[in-house]
């Protein structure tokens, strides 16, 4: 019996991942005939179709499905083997751009402290914040991504997880708007005026739009906006209230403990709702990395700086 070709897992791990010809031929830097060529020695190889048109697109067989996980550990260990064996890390001569996927609310609030704390002891390392716009594990799996920063969703069961603070929402209006007055803002006052909220999958309702319920009241949401930093950007202009998680607020000031910023003013929500546990997430083939192990001891550290565990 022939020995596979096992330059075939490669294609058949971007065939998996993507669900398309184009998508893996575009991941593998191959023209889509060539992607072609290689689908059908795949089927010939595993005596399955793999990839089938439903419509106007391909789905994967059931047996494409049940192998996605096996196919890639198999590659992720076969390139493991064939990689230099481990040496003692040294910073000063690494060179490495890390891909972190977080929001920007993230980026605004942790990234200048932690690109400062990365090039004084790395000054070879870059780091590529990525946009989050869903939660998924996929980037973590393909190894386009080396982090994911923010709470956990839907990410499988073989993703590290560590936990990095917590946070809470305030609600932040403009300096001299009507709520500044009130020693403590309550729900009835705090329904009274418009909001804006932030959410990357456009959706408007939350915990707190809960908790209002809960007492009869419902807050009117006028505009819906991608990120924290919009959100913040249309309360300071108007007389718009906007939903913030603290961290981000905090980031704005020197010592990063306090609700203060020269332009706004933060109050404590008048509902109690849940705290957010922000995270770092990995997949575990960078389980042992000695050089990923410093990138999340270095978000780790900065991020307890800010807000001690």
């Amino acid at each position: 019996m022939p020995e596979p070709d096992l330059n075939l897992l490669v294609a058949l791990n971007a065939l998996l991942v993507n669900g398309s010809v184009i998508g893996a031929a575009r991941r593998l830097g191959l023209s889509a005939s060539a992607m072609s060529r290689t689908l059908t020695r795949l089927r010939e190889a595993t005596g399955d179709p793999l990839l089938v048109r439903a419509g106007r697109r391909m789905v994967l067989t059931p047996y494409a499905e049940e192998i996605g996980g096996r196919t890639r550990a198999a590659l992720d260990e076969a390139r493991a083997v064939l990689l230099p064996a481990r040496t003692e890390l040294d910073l000063q001569t690494l060179r490495r751009t890390f891909s972190i996927r977080a929001n920007e609310g993230f980026v605004e609030a942790f990234g200048p402290a932690l690109l400062a704390a990365a090039m004084s002891a790395a000054p070879h390392v870059r780091l590529r914040f990525a946009p989050k716009p869903e939660k998924t594990a996929t980037h973590l799996r393909d190894g386009s991504a080396d982090l994911e920063i923010g709470v956990l969703g839907e990410m499988g069961p073989e993703v590290r997880l560590q936990a990095l603070f917590r946070d809470r929402f305030v609600g932040v209006v403009r300096k001299g708007h009507p709520l500044e007055a009130d020693a403590q803002v309550s729900p009835e006052r705090y329904v009274a005026f418009d909001h804006v909220v932030a959410s990357r999958r456009g959706v408007a309702n939350g915990p707190v739009d809960d908790a209002l319920a809960a007492l009869g009241l419902e807050r009117t949401i006028v505009a819906v906006v991608p990120g924290f930093p919009a959100a913040l950007a249309l309360a300071r202009h108007s007389n718009l209230v906007a939903l913030l998680p603290a961290s981000f607020l905090n980031s704005r000031t020197d010592g990063g403990q306090g609700l203060a910023c020269d332009d706004v003013y933060a109050f404590e929500l008048p509902v109690a709702t849940p705290k957010i546990t922000v995270s770092q997430m990995w997949h575990p083939r960078s389980e042992a990395d000695p050089a990923h192990r410093w990138l999340r001891l270095q978000v780790l550290s900065v991020c307890r700086r800010k807000f001690p565990h």
